[in-house]
């Protein structure tokens, strides 16, 4: 009989760690935003019973994760600090960085979302948000002549998928679709998936934004999850080529 294998211990936190997590706990429990002031250091070490060492790391901790902003000078102090969603988006995009992402990955979540934030958002935007999402697709109204406008238009057309994506009152799904985006752009680059140009991808793209426009415009949510969740499964197919004709120049090179 085989021997049944366990599963191996979590890997214990070190108490700076373990405290920066309490702190951060607190900080919850009690309702801080961010701006406000934090404890002192004499404060925090008698709140949580810890060595200044300990105290001191762990703030460091915190302040790297960008919970924390430290200010020196005339009121200066701790404060509760609100990381923006570039560095979020950064720190995240670390993790993921040597998981080898497909195009498929992406495009999994890609189908399940876009469609509902296309939905959500028809009749909701703004004249100023409707020009800006019609001035990225005319950015790419021709198909591209050299490589590098195929590349400039592969990161435009993305763009206006973050567009649509920052203006989704869920934040969460405003962030996810966001982040989604990013990586695909920088896949696009990194991989060359731009290459060789492909018209189609670039006419049914463009095809399928010039259509979602219309129906978020007239307010229609069914047209426009029906239109974006055709225009995922189109990009899917069209981009899986890419990557296809990418894995090839590869093996030969």
């Amino acid at each position: 009989m085989p021997p049944v294998s366990t599963p191996s211990p979590e890997p214990k936190l070190s108490r700076p760690v373990r405290v920066a997590e309490a702190i951060k706990t607190w900080v919850v429990e009690q309702g801080l935003k961010a701006g406000d002031r934090l404890p002192s250091e004499a404060e925090l070490i008698e709140r949580f019973g810890m060595a200044k060492g300990t105290i001191r790391e762990a703030m460091r901790i915190l302040e790297a994760q960008g919970l924390v902003k430290t200010r020196t000078g005339p009121g200066g102090g701790s404060f509760v600090h609100e990381p923006g969603q570039d560095r979020a988006r950064a720190l995240l995009g670390n993790y993921f960085y040597f998981k080898d992402l497909t195009i498929t990955d992406i495009y999994e979540l890609r189908r399940v979302l876009e469609p509902e934030l296309a939905a959500s958002l028809a009749g909701q935007l703004s004249a100023e948000v409707l020009a800006e999402l019609e001035a990225t697709i005319a950015s790419y109204d021709s198909p591209a002549t050299t490589l590098e406008e195929e590349r400039e238009q592969h990161v435009a057309s993305l763009r206006f998928h973050a567009l649509l994506a920052a203006q989704s009152k869920n934040p969460l799904l405003s962030f996810t679709i966001d982040f989604m985006v990013k990586i695909l752009s920088d896949l696009t680059v990194y991989k060359e998936l731009y290459a060789p140009p492909n018209v189609e991808l670039w006419r049914q793209g463009r095809d399928f934004q010039r259509r979602l426009l219309a129906a978020l415009r007239s307010g229609d949510p069914e047209k426009a999850r029906s239109i974006m969740a055709a225009h995922m499964e189109s990009a899917q197919k069209l981009m899986q080529g890419q990557e296809a004709q990418m894995l090839r120049r590869f093996m030969a090179g």
